[in-house]
Parts: structure tokens; C-alpha cells; sequence
């Protein structure tokens, strides 16, 4: 049994044996066997050798066929009246079936339809609307269809081979390196030889191109002794400048110039009454240089299309003179209507004769051209042959109004008056006579005739309904103040102003207008939008101020004057009208005037604080010290207010003595004793003793941020009282409590950080930083932020800065002073510039302006600059204010202050509070 099982012998003999039937590997220990096709053998019986396949049987139709009937087994039936009846009642149910589902049928073979068509339309639906289209086609058009046979030969027949490119063999880039080389070896014959290239073997490329100018010297010189013999034509000295004068072209340009050449050509085969491709055919040869082609294809262009204007007049241009004066004859010939063909004529004329001749045969041709009449008199010297040319044209063209308007203008104005009438009653729609009648009666001085013209033209227009727009009519203002006629131009604003305005957006719109008009310069206009609206508006006191504002720009004194006068009698209660007034004649010399004025104002207005204080400081600036004092004294006893007390103050530290002034404020202190400009000038004046009075100023002030906790120049004159005295930590406490009362303050923000920058304790960053959260977009701040910034980012800084603080003229300074320091002039002008232009009060901006210009700019640019400043006038900044309200400026005029003021910004607000 071992050896059966391979147990003594082979160890695994059994695996030599054959399975016995039925096994199936992995039964015996539950495993899932399969079974293969090798397993079952093939699908279908082998056949023996030999035999063949069976085959299919075909299909039979008649198999089944009756063999006694041959055509049915139900054909001897007898075909009775119950059949026909099942008949009928079978196709009458299907009749029903299919009309119930037709409706469905139909539209699901519609839907199948459209679909079908959709995803491969058919060449017909393709072309079904060019083919609507055909039957609207004219003649001509039929006659000028191209033929598809001529557009696809040529690309059939030939293959275009632009654009292809082929690999250039080394061997040919070899051989051209090599072209023109020189051998500098020895060959192996001379080298067997012993033998040495001679110097001369060497080719002197020098003397070749001199021996080559020489020949074709001599070839010049002697075509040019035979063209004196009549021989030849060629200039030797011309034949060098042509060749210099010769454009090469680039080979893609030459492509293009092929392919379009190419296109023409089948366009004007295909389609020879096409004129615009004859045209455009002629330019390209004469772009490609080749002007004798050119001039022969237009010349056929003109045979194929003589009825177009366009053919012709580039065949007059392509050709020379004498020609084209050939060309445009033949052109009138087939083309006699044609302005443009005659044009040309009298282009190619140089004499003006000649010109005077073809416009007149011209204008027998075309008389109601009104281009050719106005050519025909402009050629004429005598005004009184081109009156009666004009004379004529209006004749000829009555509704031509530039010509009666030309005519007018020749006219004397008794005769130019008679034809603006006529021109008016032949062309009742043109407002351009209306006006030119005003404009004449303007010029012959009958100013007060114009208004009544134009009234009459606006109410004309619109029966006639030409009416004009609002907006047309004041265009027509400014051009006409454009040309001079002011008077005509007021008229017109007059007439029109109040079309298409709504009643209660009259006085915005009409200051919108105004200055509008005063931007482009139509001052006449603008006065005249203002005197309307003042008639409408006597008691608008915005108006008045508005009309004064622009006569003190762009009118004299006198007319301001008269103004004024008329503005404080509308309005009387209107106290900056009356100062306006008494500083216009104070300003002009009249000083009684401006008392005259005040004393008026004073009875208008009783109370008015300005007006009181304008009469002093009238009466100061004369020398009427003592009259001042007493118009102060009154002010305070009728008046008394807080204002007039500190200016009280002012004037006793000003015109008297320091214990005078001190009294003053103790006094106003008293009345007021909020306010902080009292509080402020109490402790100047006790600092201004001698010695200075610090601990009162000290006590002054903690009474004053006391009593005026949110005045936060108290608050910093506070803090730098102690920092002078070297008690820093008390500055700094004390700028603390202004930052919690005041947290919003960026004055209060910046001095905080100049403490800590002064003291050098490095606290002055983390504070800046502070301060810039706090208030982000505070242009002093980030301004000071640039300063702080090391020189390569100051620009970087800078930039974010303006994003920032919205352009804030204090950054615009501080970015026009980078420029100044990378000596980019023209740059820091310009942003200097913005800046005043930004914020015009900005009297800081002036001054570090007048001290760039007096570095770096001209007498004109000073002189300009000092102009603007004194328009502007000041009153606000960082040190401006310091310098303008010190003591000792007291009298100064502004150039003064804006030259002091230049000095001290270099400090920026290092300086004290600013005084009262």
C-alpha cells in the first residue's frame, strides 16, 4: 500500500496518476469548484472529417401555402353582407382609433421632425431666408452677382505656397559663411614647394569698392553726356538721391501685398461694376510703387464704373496734373451733378482765374450748391463783386442761412438789417438769424434793442416749432460771448434761463449755471445768470454773496460797489454784505464811505458783533485809537459778547499795555468765564510779565481745562508750560487727560508723540502707533508717520497715507516735500499745487509753497504764487495761525505773514498754541 501511494519510493508518485471520475479539486474540504469549457468540451458536436456543415434553411414563403388553392385558403368563400358589415364597423373603429391620437401623432412627428432638422439641416432651410431675400433684389444686383467658378479656381488650379517653410541643408549655410572668406593657409602644393603666399594674393576689399564707385562714376558721367546729346534721360546726380529715396519693403509686407493683389484681382473680374475695388486695386499698386499699373487700373475702373464719383477722383490723383485736369473733364462729362468732381477741378487750378472759371462753369451745372457759392466767394478781393455773388446765391438758394447770414455781414447795416428780415420771414425755423440780428444791432450800439430781438426770436421759434433746448440756447450764449457780442450773449441767458426749471429747483440749477459759465470763462453769461436770478430771488442772501464773489474775481471795484449797494438794501440784515461793502471802499481809499457804510449796518443791525468790530479795527488801522476805544467800550455795553470781549482783550495788548489787557481778560472772565480763549490769553499775559508769572499761568490754566475740558489748545499750552519747566511727567499726565476727554483729537494724538520724540525715551513709536488706531485717517498723524519713517520708505509710507486719509492736504505737502528733497522740482510744484488747490484755507500749505519757490522757482512763478495766496487768504494750519495772531504781526499785510510763516514751518508745531 506504501508503494501504491509513493510512500518508499517517489514521495509524491500519486500526482502522477490519473483522478479518478467525478473529482473535483477541494471537494472533500468544502471548497466551491467550477467548471470551465475545457472541463465540458466544445458547444457543438464536432463533425466528422469529411462531412460538411449543415445549412441554414432560407425562409419560404409559400411554405404554408394551400397546395389545392394557390391563392388562399379562404379565396372560394363566399364574400357575404355580414362580412362586408364587419368590414365596415372594423374600419370605422380604426377610422376613430386614429382621428382620437392624430393630434398626438402629429405633434410627436413634428417634434421629430424639428429635431431632426436641427441636429442636420437641410442646404434648403440653410439658405431660406437669402432666398425671401432674392426677391427684393434690384437689377443691377443681379447683374453684379460673382460667378463661384472664377472665386475657387485659381485655388483649385493653384496651391497657395505662401506660408510654408522648408529645413535649409547645412551645406547651404556653410557655403554662404564661406562665400566670401579669405584663405590665410598655405595649399598642400606650396607647402611640398616650400613656397609663400605673396602679400599681394590677398584680396584688399578697400580698393574693390573704390575701383566699384569709380566705374559707376564713369557710367554717370557718361550717361549724363549723352542725355546733353538727347541719347538718354538719366540724371547722374537725381539717379543717386532716387536710390536713396527707394523703400524696401519687408517680405511679409510683400506677401500681403501678393495676397491682396490676388483678392482684387478676382474682385474686379467677378464684379467690374464694383467701383470700390477698382479703388483699392489702384492705391495698392501704388503703394507697391508700381504708379503705372495704378494709373491703368483706375483707368479701366473708370470704363467699367463712369457714373461713380470716387473712380474718378483717384484717377486724378494717381495721375499727374495735366492729366487729372484730362480726367475730371471726361468725369463732368458723365458725372455734371457731382460737387465733388468740381472741387477737385478747382483744386488742380493755380491761377485764380482759372479757379473763378470752372466754379462758374460749375455753378451752371449746379447752381443750388451752396459748398460751390461760398468757394466762389471766397475767391473774390472786391467786397462788392462778392455782395452781388452772395446777392445772387440767396436767389438761387433762398433757404440757405448761411448764405444770408455771409450777405448780412457785407452788407451796410441799414441793408443788413432789411435782409436778416427777409432771411427771417424765408426761414422762420433758423434762430442763427435772430441772433446775428442781435449781434448787429450790438455792434451799431442799440443795446437796449437786443434784449427785445432775442425775446421775440425764442417766442418765433416756438410758434414755429424750432424751439430750442435750455441747454442749446446757453451754448449759443457762449458762443456768442465767444465771438465778442457779450450784450447778445446776456440776451440770451436772459430769454432762456427759466425754460424747462421747476420752480423749486430754479435757484440750484441756476447756480449750477452759473458756475459752470464762470468755469469755462463766460463771465458776461454767468453775471447775467445771477442778475436774473436776483430779480427772481431779491432776498436770497446766498446770491448776493455769490454774484459779489465773482464781480471781486472778475469785475473792477466799482461794479462791486454798486452791487453791494444794491444787495444791502435788499437785504439789510445780511451782516457779511455790509462788511463786504465798508472793506471794498475802505480798500479803495474812501475811508468816509466805509464809516458811511458801517453807520448804515449799525442801524440795520444793533447787536451784530462783526459789524461793531469791523468799525473798530476800521478806526485802529487810521490812527483813531481813542475812537476805537470808545467804539469798543460801546460794542461791549450793547453787544457783549464773548467774541467782542477777547477782541477787547486783543486790542488793550495790541494798543495799550500787558496789565491793561490783564485786566480786560479778568474782567471778561468774569462775564465768560468758559471761555477758553479768555483762559488761553489769560496766561500769555501772565507768562508776558516780566519776570514771567509762571505758577499763575500754571494756575490760570488748570482753572481753564478745568472749566473748558474739551478746548484742547488749553490742554497742550498746559503740557509745554510743564515740559518748559522740566516737569515732563506732569506734561505727559496732563496730555493723558486730554487724550481720555478728548479721544478723538489728533492735535492732542500729535503732541503726545512730539513729548516722547523730545524726551527720546523711545515711547514715541508704540504712541504714534496708538494714535493711528485711534484715528486712522488723520492726515497729521500719518503725516508725521512719513517724517518717522527711515528715507527708503518714506515714499511706500507715504502712499499709503493718501489712500488713507483720503488725499488730506497735509499729506499732499508732506508728499511734495519728498519730491523736493529728491530734487524732482517740477513734480514737488505740481503737488504743492494739490495741496492748496485740495484745501485752499491751508495757509501751512502756502508757506512751505513760497519757500520752495524761493529755492527753486523764477520771479514769474513767485509772482503767480503770491497772487493765488492773496485770493485765497489763509487763516488756518499748524503755524500759520501762530505767526498771523503773534503780537508782533499785528498791522502786517499777508505777504508779510506768508514770508514769516515760511521760516517757521521748517519747526512745524513745534511752536506754541496758537493765540487768540
Amino acid at each position: 500500500m506504501a508503494d501504491i501511494f509513493g510512500l518508499r519510493g517517489d514521495r509524491y508518485a500519486f500526482l502522477k496518476l490519473a483522478p479518478p471520475p467525478s473529482y473535483v479539486a477541494g471537494a472533500g474540504r468544502g471548497a466551491q469548484g467550477f467548471t470551465t469549457r475545457s472541463d465540458i468540451g466544445p458547444a457543438r458536436e464536432a463533425l466528422p472529417e469529411g462531412d460538411e456543415a449543415p445549412k441554414e434553411e432560407e425562409h419560404n414563403p409559400d411554405q404554408f401555402q394551400d397546395p389545392d388553392n394557390e391563392t388562399g385558403l379562404f379565396a372560394g368563400t363566399v364574400y357575404e353582407a355580414d362580412d362586408e358589415e364587419a368590414d365596415r364597423i372594423y374600419e370605422a373603429v380604426d377610422a376613430a382609433i386614429d382621428e382620437r391620437r392624430r393630434a398626438k401623432r402629429e405633434a410627436r412627428e413634428r417634434d421629430v421632425a424639428d429635431k431632426l432638422l436641427k441636429e442636420r439641416p437641410t442646404i434648403q432651410s440653410q439658405f431660406a431666408d437669402l432666398k425671401r431675400g432674392l426677391a427684393d433684389m434690384s437689377e443691377n444686383d443681379w447683374h453684379n452677382l460673382p460667378e463661384v467658378s472664377n472665386l475657387i479656381g485659381n485655388r483649385v488650379k493653384k496651391p497657395r505656397l505662401e506660408g510654408r517653410s522648408y529645413v535649409v541643408p547645412d551645406s547651404v549655410l556653410v557655403g554662404a559663411r564661406d562665400m566670401n572668406a579669405v584663405e590665410h593657409t598655405l595649399a598642400d602644393d606650396q607647402m611640398k614647394d616650400g613656397l609663400s603666399t605673396p602679400a599681394d594674393a590677398l584680396t584688399d576689399f578697400a580698393e574693390i569698392g573704390q575701383a566699384r564707385e569709380k566705374m559707376l562714376s564713369i557710367k554717370l558721367e557718361q550717361a549724363g553726356g549723352d542725355s546733353a546729346r538727347g541719347s538718354t534721360n538719366v540724371d547722374p546726380k537725381g539717379y543717386l538721391t532716387g536710390l536713396d529715396s527707394q523703400m524696401l519693403k519687408t517680405s511679409s509686407e510683400i506677401g500681403d501685398i501678393k495676397r491682396a493683389r490676388a483678392l482684387l484681382q478676382s474682385l474686379t473680374k467677378t464684379n467690374p461694376k464694383h467701383a470700390p475695388g477698382w479703388v483699392a486695386a489702384a492705391w495698392l499698386e501704388n503703394v507697391a510703387g508700381k504708379q503705372v499699373a495704378a494709373r491703368k487700373i483706375i483707368a479701366e475702373g473708370c470704363d467699367q464704373c463712369p457714373k461713380n464719383e470716387d473712380v474718378w477722383l483717384c484717377a486724378s490723383e494717381l495721375n499727374t496734373n495735366e492729366n487729372a485736369k484730362v480726367i475730371l473733364a471726361n468725369a463732368v462729362q458723365e458725372l455734371p451733378q457731382s460737387v465733388r468732381i468740381w472741387m477737385r477741378a478747382v483744386e488742380l487750378e493755380n491761377d485764380v482765374k482759372a479757379k473763378k472759371r470752372v466754379l462758374r462753369k460749375a455753378l451752371e451745372y449746379i447752381p443750388a450748391s451752396v459748398k460751390l457759392w461760398k468757394e466762389t466767394v471766397k475767391l473774390e478781393d472786391n467786397p462788392e463783386d462778392a455782395r452781388i455773388l452772395l446777392a445772387r446765391a440767396v436767389e438761387v438758394i433762398p433757404h440757405s442761412q448761411e448764405l444770408w447770414l455771409a450777405l448780412a455781414r457785407l452788407e451796410t447795416p441799414d441793408r443788413a438789417r432789411q435782409v436778416l428780415n427777409k432771411a427771417r420771414k424765408t426761414i422762420p425755423t433758423s434762430h442763427e438769424i435772430w441772433i446775428a440780428a442781435g449781434r448787429l444791432q450790438e455792434q451799431e450800439g442799440n443795446v437796449g434793442q437786443v434784449d427785445a430781438i432775442i425775446a421775440n426770436g425764442v417766442s418765433a421759434l416756438k410758434k414755429n416749432g424750432a424751439e430750442l433746448s435750455r441747454e442749446q440756447w446757453l451754448a449759443e450764449a457762449e458762443r456768442a460771448e465767444s465771438q465778442g457780442s457779450t450784450v447778445t450773449a446776456q440776451a440770451i441767458v436772459k430769454a432762456c434761463i427759466h425754460l424747462d426749471v421747476d420752480e423749486e429747483d430754479r435757484q440750484a440749477v441756476w447756480l449750477d449755471d452759473a458756475e459752470t459759465m464762470t468755469t469755462k470763462g463766460h463771465i458776461a453769461s454767468a453775471r447775467a445768470i445771477y442778475a436774473y436770478a436776483l430779480n427772481v430771488y431779491p432776498q436770497k442772501q446766498t446770491l448776493w454773496r455769490k454774484a459779489a464773489d465773482l464781480e471781486k474775481q472778475h469785475g473792477d471795484r466799482e461794479t462791486l460797489l454798486a452791487l453791494l449797494n444794491r444787495a444791502v438794501e435788499s437785504v439789510p440784515q445780511a451782516e457779511v454784505l455790509w462788511l463786504m461793502a465798508a472793506k471794498e471802499s475802505w480798500l479803495a481809499g474812501d475811508v468816509d464811505a466805509a464809516r458811511g457804510i458801517l453807520a448804515r449796518a449799525f442801524e440795520a443791525n444793533p447787536d451784530s458783533e462783526g459789524i461793531w468790530l469791523a468799525a473798530v479795527k476800521l478806526e485802529a488801522e487810521n490812527g483813531e485809537i481813542g475812537a476805537a476805544r470808545e467804539l469798543m467800550q460801546r460794542a461791549r455795553d450793547v453787544s457783549g459778547t464773548e467774541r467782542i470781549w477777547v477782541k477787547s482783550a486783543v486790542f488793550e495788548r495790541t494798543h495799550s499795555s500787558t496789565a491793561a489787557a490783564l485786566d480786560m481778560v479778568k474782567a471778561g472772565l468774569k462775564v465768560f468765564p468758559a471761555s477758553a480763549k479768555l483762559h488761553m490769553m489769560h496766561a500769555q499775559l501772565l507768562q508776558a510779565q516780566s519776570p514771567p508769572n509762571v505758577a499763575g499761568a500754571r494756575e490760570a490754566l488748570a482753572v481753564g481745562v478745568r472749566k473748558c475740558p474739551t478746548a484742547v489748545p488749553l490742554w497742550i499750552m498746559a503740557s509745554r508750560l510743564e515740559e518748559k519747566a522740566g516737569v515732563r511727567i506732569k506734561a505727559r499726565a496732563l496730555l493723558e487727560k486730554a487724550r481720555n476727554l478728548n479721544p478723538k483729537s489728533e492735535e492732542v494724538w500729535l503732541e503726545s508723540v512730539k513729548v516722547e520724540e523730545r524726551d527720546g525715551s523711545g515711547a514715541a513709536k508704540p504712541m504714534l502707533s496708538r494714535a493711528l488706531q485711534t484715528l486712522p485717517s488723520s492726515g497729521l498723524l500719518h503725516s508725521h508717520s512719513v517724517w518717522s519713517e527711515p528715507r527708503p520708505t518714506r515714499k511706500t509710507r507715504s502712499v499709503d497715507a493718501l489712500k488713507k486719509t483720503n488725499n488730506s492736504p497735509t499729506v499732499i505737502v508732506t508728499v511734495a516735500r519728498l519730491f523736493w528733497a529728491e530734487r524732482k522740482i517740477e513734480k514737488a510744484r505740481d503737488w504743492f499745487a494739490r495741496a492748496v488747490a485740495a484745501d485752499k484755507d491751508f495757509g501751512d500749505a502756502w508757506a512751505w509753497w513760497w519757500k520752495f519757490e524761493k529755492q527753486h522757482g523764477t520771479d514769474e512763478h513767485r509772482e503767480a504764487l503770491l497772487q493765488k495766496c492773496v485770493a485765497a487768504d489763509p487763516h488756518h494750519g499748524q503755524v500759520w495761525p501762530t505767526i498771523a495772531k503773534d503780537p508782533a504781526n499785528v498791522g502786517k499785510d499777508l505777504v508779510a505773514i506768508l514770508e514769516l510763516a515760511s521760516q517757521a514751518v521748517e519747526e512745524g508745531t513745534s511752536g506754541a498754541a496758537a493765540a487768540p
